[in-house]
């Protein structure tokens, strides 16, 4: 495939996965599909009403990129189990990942997850979560974590992994290089750590480290301030975490994500313009904005001019789609061409 040929507008839609109003195939999604040449969208449960509904919605976006002259689109869900689920009756209900007694729970937690959620199109898990949850405090992931020990946490995440990807659903491991250790929500307000990197390999990036190691196909950033590697940026916006650590140190060759650009922990402290720069020179692959607003056209925008002045950000950009279309020639089984 000729990346090259891509235009700058396929190419800076295909960085963006986002969120929108409505439980079917309505003018706001044709939008940002046929003009913002959107790369996938996250869906919640104000767009699921059943799963014959949901099975209409997913195969309208893929039918209708399709008559568009676009490219497969990622249809992602974060379906965690517990506390984060927005599939609820009649898919299966599970308790969450601090509930797993085992591996054994994990691989049937993920074999029933991927059924079901092939069933209905969705082919993007934003999960699982590879935090761990320090026990002396009060971890903000104390309710969504595996649990309090690295080596536990690897375990079952990498189990989870490894049979949602077997079955052709993307995992993504979040939140690099690890949340567990705070105690503030970033949906409301930047947490920061101060923990140096040394400190971060021995416990909060064991897990991650051993994800890569089975080709987890994203790994999302998190909103938290590092501030003894990054003062400056958290690791969301950062390209000493996004670049430096995870692909140069720790050589990840799949997909970075942000996570929600809508949180308080961003959205409250830098504009959208702000944030795009950032993206750009962090090498991050794919901006995530799970709320319809004005914030996804102007982030569209914002890359396509980017892309337009800069030949070495226009490399990259080919670069990043490069990694987004493996994942898509693998997982959808398709070999589009712009």
């Amino acid at each position: 495939m000729d990346f090259n040929a891509f235009s700058n507008e396929q190419l800076a839609g295909q960085r963006l996965i986002v969120g929108f109003d409505g439980t079917a195939l309505n003018e706001d999604l044709q939008y940002i599909i046929d003009r913002l040449k959107v790369g996938g969208v996250i869906l919640f449960a104000q767009n699921i009403k059943s799963p014959v509904q949901l099975k209409g919605l997913c195969s309208s976006v893929q039918i209708h990129a399709r008559a568009s002259g676009n490219l497969p689109m990622f249809i992602a869900i974060d379906q965690e189990g517990g506390q984060v689920a927005r599939l609820n009756a009649p898919f299966t209900q599970f308790p969450g990942n601090p509930e797993m007694k085992g591996e054994e729970d994990a691989i049937h937690f993920a074999d029933v997850t991927a059924a079901e959620l092939t069933q209905v199109g969705i082919n993007m898990n934003m999960a699982p979560v590879m935090d761990v949850a320090a026990k002396e405090i009060n971890s903000v992931m104390a309710g969504r974590a595996f649990g309090h020990d690295p080596h536990w946490v690897t375990r079952l995440g990498v189990r989870v992994i490894n049979h949602l990807q077997q079955k052709k659903i993307m995992a993504v491991a979040k939140h690099f290089p690890g949340i567990g250790r705070t105690t503030l929500d970033s949906h409301l307000e930047m947490p920061s750590l101060d923990a140096d990197l040394a400190d971060l390999q021995s416990f909060d990036i064991v897990p991650f480290a051993a994800g890569i190691e089975n080709d987890v196909s994203g790994i999302m950033l998190s909103h938290i301030l590092y501030q003894k590697i990054d003062p400056v940026w958290p690791a969301s916006l950062s390209k000493r975490i996004a670049n430096d650590l995870l692909r140069q140190q720790l050589r990840f060759t799949g997909i970075t994500l942000t996570d929600d650009l809508d949180m308080g922990a961003i959205a409250k402290h830098y504009d959208i313009k702000t944030i795009v720069q950032q993206i750009l020179a962090a090498d991050i692959d794919i901006a995530l904005i799970c709320h319809k607003g004005p914030n996804i056209e102007i982030a569209f925008e914002e890359i396509v001019r980017h892309l337009s002045d800069s030949p070495e950000l226009k490399t990259k950009g080919i670069e990043s789609v490069r990694r987004i279309m493996k994942l898509k020639r693998r997982y959808l089984g398709i070999s589009p061409t712009p």
